[in-house]
């Protein structure tokens, strides 16, 4: 889950880091109450998941509140990317000396985590990273060390940082790695990390992404969820602890294991070029169960969906035999009844495979399809969606 800037700032400042502070606004008139208590000059900077607010207007300085007020009904519905503008921060402004970056990731293809700092880091580090590789330095941070203040050291040296500075950054690394480990993030990024002209080093944008598997860890977390945002089909599989995601296409996938629903996407969009163009709509792992209430669940997510024209359930019998999958869906059908009004194609293979085939053709369902194996079922699902 990727927070907002003002939720990283919040972190930030409940684990020491130092930042300025903000208020957010949801109107020109918060944003002029918000630029009068915090006074002088101040940023008005949108709140949107998505790099690259400079340039497109999102991030405006005022002098005065009526500036602040000004600068909020700009960028208020100001479209960043195809992300709108719903909420804007108002910071205190910073006398910036010099800008640097820092961030810490999970570096997964080497099973650790990484971080990457810069001395000449700032708003283009994408640029200076192409550009000028050796600026930005990779240090392997080992999980079950961490980065404590001879660590952060080595990062700030790594990253030529002058040696008046480093003793100013280090400790500031050290926080940053506190919020890393004690939310369970799985990426904390500064950009920029500042030198004010009074010398103090702040943090005055902050990215933050959770990492939603350690939820159980944080309830807390359930609060920074845009909820208004989610897609509302993902927001019912959530909350049914579905494993999905939508996609662009017309072919509902259903599948138990998510190394099988990747092969059953890539099959239907193969078999969809034969027709018309048909591609996958969403990806769905049932997971181990296939329970008449999973599957249920899992269809009427599917069939929720106005794009979908056809179902495609690929399942592959193991612990759970396929003798449950087709009550599954037999009685998922009876739960949905009129909601269930999409063709379905169903194949089964693995244990118990006949016994279930024999069930599903017992049910004469007219919505539901026998496939032999997935080939097939692909290409009749495509078929079905295109017709």
């Amino acid at each position: 889950m990727d927070l907002f800037e003002y939720q990283a700032r919040d972190l930030f400042e409940k684990y020491g880091v130092p930042v300025l502070p903000g208020i957010i606004a949801d109107t020109p008139a918060e944003a002029r109450a918000a630029a009068e208590k915090l006074g002088g000059v101040t940023v008005v900077k949108a709140q949107v998941k998505i790099g690259g607010r400079g340039k497109a207007g999102g991030v405006k300085v005022a002098k005065t509140p009526d500036d602040a007020e000004a600068a909020a009904e700009a960028i208020l519905g100001l479209d960043i990317k195809g992300h709108v503008v719903k909420r804007v921060m108002v910071t205190a402004g910073a006398d910036i000396a010099q800008e640097y970056y820092v961030s810490v990731l999970l570096d997964r293809a080497n099973r650790s985590y990484l971080s990457l700092c810069s001395y000449e880091g700032g708003m283009e580090i994408e640029e200076l990273a192409v550009e000028r590789p050796e600026a930005l330095a990779r240090v392997e941070v080992v999980p079950g060390e961490g980065i404590d203040l001879e660590k952060a050291t080595a990062i700030a040296v790594a990253a030529n940082f002058p040696a008046e500075l480093v003793d100013k950054v280090a400790p500031v690394f050290v926080k940053l790695y506190e919020v890393y480990t004690g939310e369970d993030a799985t990426l904390v990024e500064v950009n920029p990390l500042i030198l004010t002209g009074s010398g103090e080093i702040l943090a005055i944008d902050g990215k933050v992404s959770l990492d939603e598997n350690a939820g159980f860890r944080h309830p807390e977390h359930e609060a920074l969820e845009d909820k208004a945002a989610a897609d509302p089909l993902e927001a019912k599989a959530k909350e049914n602890d579905l494993n999905y995601v939508k996609l662009d296409g017309e072919v509902g996938i259903i599948g138990n294991g998510a190394g099988l629903v990747m092969s059953t996407l890539d099959v239907v969009a193969y078999a969809g070029e034969k027709h018309g163009g048909v591609k996958p709509a969403n990806f769905l792992d049932i997971g181990g169960g296939a329970s008449a209430t999973v599957m249920a669940a899992g269809l009427d997510v599917i069939l929720g969906d106005a794009q979908v024209k056809s179902v495609f359930v690929n399942v592959f019998g193991g612990i759970t035999s396929c003798v449950a999958v087709a009550e599954g869906i037999v009685k998922a059908l009876e739960i949905l009844g009129d909601a269930a009004t999409k063709p379905l194609v169903v194949r089964l293979d693995g244990n118990q495979v006949e016994e279930g085939r024999a069930i599903l053709a017992g049910a004469n369902h007219p919505l539901v399809t026998i496939a032999e194996n997935m080939d097939q079922g692909a290409d009749a699902a495509a078929r079905l969606a295109a017709g």
